[in-house]
């Protein structure tokens, strides 16, 4: 693997867990994919840092849980501001 993706991938990791970001906020972030951002902490960085990848993994896996919650709460926002 070359070392860009490599350092591309413990910086995506890092960044997730220090600012409890969800896969579409890394992405924008980094100018990437969500498919990359997903794939980095998923498959690249299990090969690198397994531990790093695993703490990434645990908050990915609760915003996922929470993303319907979001969801319905950026709906409801959306229509309290509109004027009918």
């Amino acid at each position: 693997m070359k070392d860009y993706i490599e350092e591309r991938a413990v910086g995506i990791a890092s960044y997730i867990i220090e600012n409890n970001a969800t896969v579409r906020q890394t992405a924008k972030q980094f100018g990437i994919s969500k498919s990359t951002v997903h794939k980095d902490v998923t498959e690249r960085l299990l090969q690198i840092n397994p531990a790093l990848a695993a703490e990434a993994r645990k908050i990915l896996d609760i915003n996922k849980s929470e993303r319907h919650i979001r969801g319905g709460m950026a709906t409801k926002e959306k229509y309290a501001h509109q004027h009918v």
